[in-house]
């Protein structure tokens, strides 16, 4: 299974923002710091924060942190969000319906994926040098 792009740039908000709990973040710094798109992560963040992973503050003085501890959000329901229905084959539309007995063992499968995923926080999957790291990316503006 491969994760869309939307849930890659999700995870890595979260661990950017995860890495400065102390401070608020831009949606700019973080683009810079990943060099991915700015117009790509507005639209996440704006996700997130609709579903209360991130606190999205406007104003001059405004930005971005977690909704809540790192310790305390769960990859795998956030990964479950980002990633929406999941149809892996596409079974649902395929002429076989019915008749094939593959989507039982891929409805298994996938439960297995995420049942790992929920094992796991944002702090867990940061790690010490993962915070290390992210720390050497951080852009203040």
């Amino acid at each position: 299974m491969r994760l869309t792009r939307f849930s890659d740039y999700a995870v890595r908000v979260m661990l950017y923002l995860a890495t400065h709990p102390d401070r608020l973040c831009s949606i700019g710094e973080v683009a810079k710091a990943y060099d991915i798109s700015q117009n790509h992560l507005m639209k996440v963040v704006s996700d997130l924060a609709a579903h209360g992973y991130v606190q999205a503050l406007r104003g001059r003085n405004g930005g971005l942190r977690l909704a809540r501890p790192a310790a305390e959000i769960n990859i795998g329901r956030l990964i479950r969000h980002t990633e929406g229905e999941i149809d892996l084959v596409g079974c649902g539309t395929c002429k076989l319906a019915g008749a094939c007995q593959l989507p039982g063992p891929l409805d298994l499968a996938l439960d297995a994926f995420f049942a790992v995923l929920e094992r796991y926080t944002l702090a867990d999957v940061m790690g010490p040098q993962g915070a290390k790291l992210l720390e050497r990316l951080a852009i203040h503006e």
